[in-house]
């Protein structure tokens, strides 16, 4: 069974390629192309869903929480920084939505990048020192159980065809991106 560390961290390089994705979708917009209204819309379910509901919520409802039962024992707690930037990105996410509802182009790009690029950095934090830290806080034990606790709420909150369908994406936006 992988660390509780390696899993996120799995899921961050799918939530990259999106990133990409839509960095690369911004410039093509910025160049006067024409709005992609599915492909914009299609990353905003993949935030709310993948990044958002799967991801993050293991992250905030298992991981955060056994890290705060442990903070006792760290140097520092990067937790509450990386609670407040999961909440910075829920809003330019919202701000994306309605700007794509609007057709706003200067707003589409506008969030799209701010999320984008606090995303980018946030992902850059927790793989380089929070799972890190982490991973020296967690004995063997509290990693196991941290690991059976993602792989119920996997199987039992999401679902097998819920996880393919982002990762598919994921690999079809990165492709889409590759491409032009």
């Amino acid at each position: 069974m992988s660390k509780p560390s390696q899993v996120l961290m799995d899921e961050h390089v799918y939530i990259l390629k999106v990133i990409g994705a839509l960095n690369h979708e911004c410039h093509a917009l910025s160049a006067k192309k024409p709005l992609n209204k599915k492909f914009f819309s299609d990353s905003i379910d993949f935030i709310r869903n993948f990044a958002d509901k799967f991801h993050h919520a293991k992250e905030e409802k298992i991981f955060f929480v056994e890290f705060y039962n442990n903070a006792h024992k760290a140097h520092c707690n990067p937790v509450d920084q990386m609670l407040v930037e999961h909440d910075m990105g829920r809003g330019y996410v919202k701000g994306l939505a309605e700007a794509l509802e609007a057709e706003n182009m200067r707003e589409i790009i506008d969030n799209s990048l701010l999320y984008a690029n606090l995303l980018k950095e946030h992902i850059f934090k927790e793989d380089s020192i929070l799972y890190p830290m982490a991973d020296e806080l967690f004995d063997q034990k509290t990693q196991d159980e941290i690991a059976e606790k993602f792989s119920k709420v996997e199987k039992e909150e999401f679902g097998e065809e819920f996880i393919n369908k982002y990762l598919a994406f994921a690999e079809e936006a990165e492709k889409r991106k590759n491409k032009n």
